[in-house]
């Protein structure tokens, strides 16, 4: 069998998996309808993984995380917060500190600086409970577009099929992904051709979602 009767053959599996994966998502649909269950509460359920095993020292913090910010021998200070949409936390002595876009790390040594003023070089700790910012949305022709909610990081053919795949009327080829730039009001377009990913097998080109993210399939 030649190079690109393969290639073809390959498009008619991957064809197959998406329609066998819409026929499965309708019963799953058809179940929540039934038993009352919303898309966004079955989203929580498959990406609610332990972060802890997945964390990485380089994870930037978000709006709506939870820190456990321990301060040592000084229960007062020590505090479970959450980040506000502005990005900070509030904690007794230091007021208001920037947390988001930062690690674990720098807010722990920005914490200990601020301290500084009170004591003598204390000891902090903090610590991330909960991820509550790395969302990404899906919009367009996917059998369950919305808000989801993740726990670990994500390539768009895994978003892909955490939202049930391809409706009939997607135009597979012309993804968009709306990324937010360095500046909040910045953002730039990428795009992805589904088809083109599939017949080239190019995996450098799956992308990696990243918080905030807007995936819309035309």
């Amino acid at each position: 069998m030649g190079k690109w009767a393969m290639k073809k053959l390959k498009v008619w599996m991957i064809g197959m998996i998406l329609t066998a994966g819409l026929m499965m998502s309708t019963v799953v649909r058809a179940e929540e309808e039934r038993d009352g269950t919303r898309p966004e509460t079955m989203t929580s359920r498959l990406s609610s993984v332990e972060i802890r095993e997945g964390q990485t020292v380089d994870y930037l913090i978000g709006p709506e995380d939870v820190l456990e910010i321990v301060v040592w021998k000084n229960t007062e200070l020590s505090k479970v917060v959450t980040v506000r949409p502005d990005g900070r936390i509030s904690l007794p002595l230091i007021g208001d500190v920037e947390a988001a876009g930062v690690t674990a790390n720098a807010l722990r040594e920005s914490i200990k600086g601020r301290l500084k003023a009170f004591q003598k070089v204390p000891a902090v700790s903090v610590i991330v409970q909960q991820v509550n910012s790395y969302n990404i949305y899906m919009l367009g022709e996917v059998d369950r577009p919305g808000r989801y909610m993740l726990r670990s990081r994500i390539t768009l053919l895994q978003a892909l099929s955490l939202a049930g795949g391809f409706t009939q009327l997607a135009s597979r080829n012309n993804i968009l992904i709306l990324r937010k730039g360095d500046r909040e009001k910045q953002e730039k377009i990428l795009k992805f051709g589904f088809m083109d990913f599939i017949i080239k097998e190019d995996t450098r080109k799956n992308i990696l979602l990243k918080r905030g993210d807007t995936v819309i399939v035309p």
